[in-house]
């Protein structure tokens, strides 16, 4: 097996956990990690004497050695940086969301094609285990027609200075909608609060609708007394729980619905033939993966084999333009913004 060389821009919050999985992986080695904070740096480097550390972005990407790089920085500088490391003749692993614009991701999915390079997003929830469950029990047929989605991703900090909360959070929500419901989005509504001293809005609700049907919802902030991740997806024949901090209880199917009796009347009590059914709660089994260490490995695969990546440029440019609407609709007494 060929050995892979990957470095990495950014050791702040989330870079160091790429570090130790890339490291941990079978024909993988990280070589170069640069951040702009010598102390952050000095950290990395005690925890991974192995790899060079370096204030120079354009080390990394220069580096010879490297096959691939990884940006882990302020979404604000992934564009820029992703170029670069492109026009370097270097796959890109970068976080999400891609970029600030659908230009911008028009020209990196440009650049990738013609550099015949591998552009991943780090949309890592699209590599949970209990995510793929409700894929698969959505696509089974088991729920019945999609009616809507609700998702709430909430948390006290940690507050980004460059982009708001529905950026920040809900970018992780458009990307698992997209994916589970394999449909575009077709227009938003959102409403956000800047409650903190920053420019920015910490607390956000959306509301989008999709081409195939659904309505989904999204509240994200970073103003909350509690750590939330859940989404509920509601079916005409039953409705599903994804809850990501209850372990024991990932995933959990609800037999619960409401029909109508179809048959034909001359009065006028239709309201009084909806027939509400309510049934077993199954907690199917999910395997019990780190969803980190997944995205990593598919990557490295991706590299090995030329296939393009789950999480491609391609769908996270559909997380970007639901994204920018979004903000348009804020700055538009949340008006519906065509996506």
């Amino acid at each position: 097996m060929q050995k892979l060389t990957i470095n990495l821009i950014g050791a702040g919050h989330w870079g160091p956990n790429l570090v130790r999985t890339f490291s941990s992986l079978a024909g993988v080695k990280v070589h170069q990690v640069a951040d702009v904070d010598p102390k952050r740096l000095e950290m990395l480097s005690s925890n991974f004497p192995g790899v060079t550390v370096t204030t120079d972005a354009s080390s990394a990407i220069g580096d010879e050695h490297a096959d691939a790089v990884g940006i882990i920085t302020p979404v604000s500088t992934h564009f820029e940086l992703a170029k670069a490391v492109l026009k370097a003749n270097k796959h890109v692993f970068i976080e999400k969301p891609l970029c600030r614009t659908a230009a911008e991701a028009d020209e990196l999915i440009h650049l990738a094609q013609e550099k015949k390079r591998i552009l991943m997003v780090g949309h890592i929830f699209i590599y949970n285990p209990g995510i793929i469950k409700v894929k698969q029990i959505i696509d089974s047929g088991e729920l019945g027609r999609i009616i809507y989605l609700d998702a709430v991703r909430t948390n006290l900090g940690p507050i980004r200075n460059d982009v708001n909360a529905l950026w920040d959070l809900a970018s992780h929500d458009f990307a698992i909608f997209d994916y589970w419901l394999d449909s575009r989005a077709r227009q938003i509504s959102a409403s956000g609060k800047r409650v903190s001293e920053q420019r920015l809005e910490d607390v956000v609700f959306a509301t989008v609708s999709y081409e195939s049907g659904p309505v989904a919802h999204v509240h994200a902030s970073w103003l909350n007394p509690r750590k939330v991740r859940q989404i509920t997806v509601v079916g005409e024949a039953k409705m599903v729980v994804w809850d990501d901090i209850d372990p024991a209880q990932t995933v959990q199917i609800y037999s619960h619905g409401v029909t109508i009796d179809r048959n034909d009347y001359d009065d006028t009590f239709g309201t009084h033939r909806l027939k509400y059914h309510t049934g077993d709660l199954l907690v199917p089994r999910v395997q019990g993966v780190e969803p980190l260490r997944v995205e990593c490995q598919h990557f490295v695969d991706c590299l090995r084999t030329g296939a393009q990546p789950r999480t491609d440029a391609v769908s996270a440019k559909r997380v970007v333009e639901v994204l920018v609407a979004a903000d348009k609709s804020m700055a538009s007494a949340s008006a519906f913004v065509q996506i």
